[in-house]
């Protein structure tokens, strides 16, 4: 039979080894402990929804309109997986009755986004977020909160050089006039903006804001900015925001180019970049306000606030930052047992697991081959077993730090390994 092409890896989509997951675990584990202490809890939502979910509410953005991976099932249904958390979860809120509950209902999800995007170093097709929602929450005062959560976040898994850059871009009551204003102030320099520029002039002009294309940027120093034209209420919220991460000691630069290209976000958008480092595609965490994102998936009005953290850029960054995350090693006692005695050492390994991670080595190798091997696994003991210590239901524990070795009866391993 002729010898076949051996099958790789999905192109843009990658296998996290056993040695980075004790990265990616810490910085999971500091997620969850930190939501948790907020008051958030857990949820999961499915990776597959709706097409219609989706393109409802980011026709516009590129995550949809050229990003998103669409299909049709069996049963003729179009389905997308999904390229972000926020969508679904406001969905599984009403349909969950969480609506129904305590308000504000506080939220987290970990786990796998997806996007039809150039693969490239530090981006991949298949990603993962860490997302915060608060759906329900009126008060300026929760976006805040969410904001330190995320900082917080950011600190316990070693960040410390880091920038939070903030915005607000008002409401349904403000935002009009000011992107009349906007559009005003562009359309003479229309000829003059980069070709996706001049298509989102009239139908979304913020966007014009937070281009990064170097021929546009000359005409946003001098185009009207919306922290001078809210509403009263907008106003008040923006103070409120600011206050209350005043009073938090949390450090922000304000960026009026900061916004959001949809309808349903209002008011507080926020971003946190690594030291010196700015754009989207740095971003370790994005997040605002989006009150009006209940209506546009068809439910009834409601207002929520969250954020996205992206944690294939939050481990690369703490990685090279050098900070120090002490793998765990595949099991902590490795049973080494005398041919012949393989039911015998499933048995010890059993007891053993009552207190450590245990791991038999079953391989027809000699015994120094087999010490090898614990050592490159990094187990601490290892548990000997030969055919008179089975007879006598005992075995040799051995230290492998100081070499200390002890003979043990089964049943006070697990005591003698706590």
């Amino acid at each position: 039979m002729p010898r076949t092409e051996p099958i790789k890896a999905v192109r843009g989509m990658r296998d996290l080894m056993p040695a980075e997951r004790a990265l990616w675990r810490t910085v999971e584990r500091a997620a969850a402990r930190v939501a948790r202490s907020f008051g958030y809890q857990e949820m999961v939502t499915p990776i597959l929804e709706h097409t219609d979910l989706i393109e409802r509410v980011g026709t516009e953005t590129d995550a949809v309109a050229k990003e998103l991976y669409r299909f049709e099932d069996r049963g003729g249904r179009n389905l997308a997986l999904r390229p972000e958390a926020t969508a679904g979860i406001v969905r599984a809120y009403f349909e969950g009755h969480l609506n129904q509950g305590p308000q504000p209902a506080r939220l987290f999800l970990i786990g796998p986004m997806f996007r039809y995007d150039r693969p490239q170093k530090g981006r991949y097709r298949q990603f993962f977020q860490f997302d915060i929602e608060a759906i329900g929450a009126d008060s300026p005062a929760v976006d805040a909160e969410i904001i330190e959560l995320a900082a917080t976040w950011l600190r316990e898994v070693g960040l410390r050089d880091v920038a939070l850059e903030l915005n607000t871009i008002g409401d349904h009551k403000c935002r009009p006039a000011y992107l009349d204003l906007l559009r005003e102030y562009y359309r003479p320099l229309k000829d003059k903006l980069h070709g996706d520029c001049q298509r989102r002039l009239e139908t979304s002009p913020l966007r014009l804001l937070d281009c990064k294309v170097p021929q546009c940027q000359p005409f946003k120093p001098k185009a009207p900015r919306i922290t001078d034209h809210l509403c009263d209420e907008c106003a008040a919220a923006w103070v409120l925001v600011r206050r209350v991460l005043d009073a938090a000691g949390i450090e922000y630069r304000l960026n009026p180019y900061l916004v959001r290209g949809l309808d349903y976000y209002t008011r507080t958008v926020f971003e946190f970049y690594p030291g010196g480092a700015s754009g989207q595609q740095d971003a370790l965490v994005a997040g605002g306000r989006y009150d009006g994102l209940a209506e546009a998936e068809g439910w009834r009005s409601t207002p929520g606030v969250g954020f996205a953290g992206g944690l294939d850029r939050v481990t690369e960054v703490v990685a090279a930052s050098g900070a120090e995350v002490i793998p765990e090693p595949p099991a902590e006692v490795v049973v080494l047992a005398d041919p012949g005695l393989e039911v015998e050492a499933a048995e010890v390994a059993r007891l053993c697991r009552a207190a450590r991670t245990v791991a038999v080595d079953y391989e027809p190798k000699s015994l120094r081959a087999k010490m090898r091997s614990a050592n490159k696994l990094g187990a601490r003991w290892v548990v000997l077993l030969g055919e008179s210590e089975a007879q006598h239901h005992v075995a040799q524990l051995k230290d492998m730090a100081s070499g200390a070795q002890v003979e043990v009866p089964w049943k006070q391993l697990a005591e003698s390994l706590a």
